[in-house]
């Protein structure tokens, strides 16, 4: 096949490159080509093969093997670690093993059944789990498969007509085959094909996708993309045909919002809804507002088209069997008719799940999952999606942008169709698919939890940010400082592997770790940052405030009046601000929350020199307790009383270093570094301890992550003190 630009998928094969790689390499090179172009394959979808000769690690002698893409893993960022290696002698030796249990009528238990048999065709100890995939690349007698699910192709795939359609667009390359579910029937029938069609180079799977071959690994990638091309030109020139966007999905029915009025009304109901769909498990959202989105929200044929769910079993896999689409005029503006409407939809979408599971449920069918959906549509404003973790949730609003693609392709070039509820059924609770969830890694301690710390930036608040993040929490590190704050989120991706990211840029946007400002004394810029994280994550679930502010005294023992003022600003009414904003998205989630103000061991030991302050931390012990009662049952509110942290602090500049230790006598030069000033002092006030040891930010975020968590959760309006015991401050 020559080689020429391609328009609809991206063509990066590098010859020099390809040569400098072995065999297996050379897959994993081809593997994360494919998997870089979504318009090939979505996240985690499709798989790869080559068949190469390996020396047999036992005998000694050459032999064939297999090596494809394992169960779980992304083509994109697949390793050789990802792949599973099988003798193709022992998995062909399987067909008649199969043979026997099929032939008795038990097809499903055979085909679950040639899962657990791939693990004795391993070869040379492979610990990756196959796919269920693995008969369609073994029995295909080509050395290299490729298996994608471009939406192009898919579109085809997923039409009324689409094995007449396979025809006109593909001619003998491709041969049409009715939907069946992946497995081994599903590979016999490959080899069947690949006998009966020797002239054909792939398979175009109804409403799956489609699989083609070589016996040289640069032209089987070549072909893949090839076939891609054809499929999105044939349906590039069927759509401007019939009028392009300006027609698509029967044309638009309603207008969109203006970019203001759709994040403010995204900001009115993203809370509610989060609290809706997590009531048996949080959840956390990705909202998309692009101009495809909209496109199809906002059109006559989307309420039809939603309804029918999606094609492609690893579409729906994430966006179940249909998402929730909301019948409401954006031209309204009537946010509480939306809440509403909402409501109602999210009530049928329950009792509709319910029924379908109650129909094509079968004796030992995993019990009923969520019944709520994983994607919601609302005309003018765009698509909101759910998921455990924003991780989640950004791959099924990516998935259900497949699921659109595909719509358009098929309603351009004949009409859309999805497929029956009892094979949807079938794959979304198939006993291998639980088995796979089943294996997933148990949830960490503060998974599918989002949590603001306020403070972020330095100090203490940086090692709770980094405490709560390893323990899964989803975090927003807030700072006056936005490069600090920043700082904080990349110190994330070191520890936990967590992404950074910017509110309010949808499907691409944040990970598990964002980076906001704030002033704390500015309820308006609060507030701001507090609906950046509702657009960012759909709500939160704890709030933290590290910020603080120490002014001393002057040489004279007064503070000016302004210096006391910010003082009380920063430090009480501040955390009274935050508690108070955080207070109105709690309620309007339903969802229990933890609210965690720091105050100081010094709030009751007085000490000369440090008035504004103290007096500042001693109102805040008591606001924890006021805040306690206030925003009972709903929200838990207590304190952490840290005593003097030296290290990392953004109240310990060098010049109040040197200032302390003047003040105790302790010996310095002027020209001593930093760090062993802040030693210095550090130790002073350990000494005072009766624990002796420097207290550290990671100390200190000890505390915080016990309060966020569920192991006090019986615990409201009190102070926990990590002083290393300071005797003055004990409970009176």
């Amino acid at each position: 096949m020559s080689e020429r630009k391609f328009l609809y998928v991206s063509h990066g094969w590098d010859d020099d490159r390809a040569a400098s790689l072995s065999p297996v390499e050379k897959l994993v090179y081809r593997s994360n080509l494919l998997g870089s172009d979504q318009r090939i394959t979505n996240t985690g979808g499709g798989n790869t093969s080559s068949k190469i000769s390996e020396r047999d690690p036992l005998t000694g002698a050459d032999t064939e093997v297999l090596w494809v893409k394992g169960s779980g893993g992304d083509l994109r960022t697949s390793g050789q670690e990802n792949f599973s290696s099988l003798y193709q002698e022992k998995l062909i030796g399987l067909q008649a093993v199969y043979a026997v249990d099929s032939g008795r009528g038990l097809k499903t238990e055979a085909e679950d059944r040639m899962v657990g048999m791939y693990s004795h065709t391993t070869f040379n100890l492979n610990p990756r789990p196959s796919s269920i995939d693995t008969p369609l690349h073994a029995f295909i007698p080509f050395n290299h498969v490729d298996h994608m699910h471009p939406n192009a192709v898919i579109a085809v795939a997923a039409s009324r007509r689409s094995a007449e359609l396979t025809r006109e667009i593909f001619g003998e390359d491709l041969v049409y085959t009715p939907w069946m579910r992946p497995g081994f029937e599903l590979g016999l029938e490959m080899k069947k094909i690949c006998r009966e069609h020797p002239q054909a180079k792939g398979i175009l799977m109804g409403q799956h996708g489609v699989i083609n071959w070589h016996d040289d690994a640069k032209e089987c990638y070549l072909l893949t993309l090839e076939l891609i091309e054809k499929a999105a030109s044939f349906i590039e020139q069927k759509y401007q045909a019939s009028g392009g966007h300006a027609s698509a999905f029967g044309g638009e029915k309603y207008s969109s919002m203006s970019d203001a009025d759709r994040l403010t009304t995204l900001v009115r109901i993203l809370p509610w809804m989060r609290g809706q769909v997590s009531q048996e498990r949080l959840q956390v959202a990705t909202y998309q507002d692009d101009p495809a989105i909209r496109r199809f929200v906002n059109s006559h044929d989307a309420a039809r088209l939603a309804e029918l769910g999606t094609s492609c079993p690893d579409h729906f896999l994430r966006t179940k069997i249909k998402p929730l689409y909301i019948d409401w005029d954006p031209a309204s503006g009537d946010v509480e008719a939306l809440r509403n409407a909402l409501a109602d939809g999210l009530e049928t979408y329950r009792d509709d799940y319910a029924a379908y599971y109650k129909a094509c449920c079968r004796p030992g069918s995993p019990a009923m999952r969520n019944p709520n959906p994983t994607v919601v549509l609302i005309p003018g404003i765009g698509m909101i999606a759910w998921g455990k973790n924003k991780s989640e949730s950004r791959v099924t609003a990516e998935f259900y942008n497949c699921a659109v693609e595909v719509m358009r392709g098929a309603e351009a070039i004949d009409a859309y169709i999805a497929l029956p509820q009892q094979e949807a059924f079938d794959i979304e609770y198939w006993a291998l698919e639980e088995a796979k969830l089943q294996r997933m890694p148990p949830e960490r301690e503060l998974d599918r939890q989002v949590h603001v710390v306020i403070g972020a930036g330095w100090g203490i608040g940086r090692a709770t940010a980094h405490r709560l993040g390893s323990e899964g929490a989803h975090v927003v590190a807030v700072d006056r400082d936005g490069e600090a704050a920043e700082a904080t989120c990349k110190g994330m991706i070191e520890k936990v592997g967590a992404g950074i990211g910017v509110a309010g840029s949808g499907i691409s946007g944040c990970g598990q770790a964002i980076a906001l400002t704030a002033d704390i004394t500015d309820r308006a810029s609060i507030r701001g940052m507090l609906d950046d994280v509702v657009l960012a994550y759909g709500g939160f679930d704890a709030v933290v405030v590290t910020a603080g502010i120490f002014v001393p005294s002057d040489v004279s023992g007064r503070i000016p009046d302004d210096r006391w003022a910010v003082t009380f600003s920063i430090n009480v009414t501040g955390s009274y601000l935050v508690a108070d904003e955080a207070h109105r998205i709690w309620q309007d989630q339903g969802l229990s929350g933890c609210l965690v103000l720091t105050t100081s061991a010094n709030a009751v030991v007085p000490k000369k020199g440090s008035i504004a302050y103290d007096t500042s931390k001693a109102a805040a012990n008591h606001l924890v307790r006021e805040l306690a009662i206030e925003l009972a049952p709903l929200v838990r509110v207590n304190g952490v009383a840290p005593a003097t942290v030296v290290q990392g602090s953004a109240m310990f500049p060098r010049d109040r270093v040197i200032g302390s230790l003047a003040k105790y006598g302790i010996d310095f030069t002027d020209t001593e570094p930093t760090a062993s000033l802040v030693k210095k002092l550090a130790q002073f006030y350990a000494d005072r301890t009766l624990t002796g040891s420097p207290i550290t930010p990671e100390d200190q975020a000890e505390a915080y992550f016990l309060l966020v968590s569920k192991r006090l959760s019986k615990t409201t309006g009190q102070i926990i003190t990590v002083d290393g015991g300071l005797h003055e401050a004990f409970l009176r």
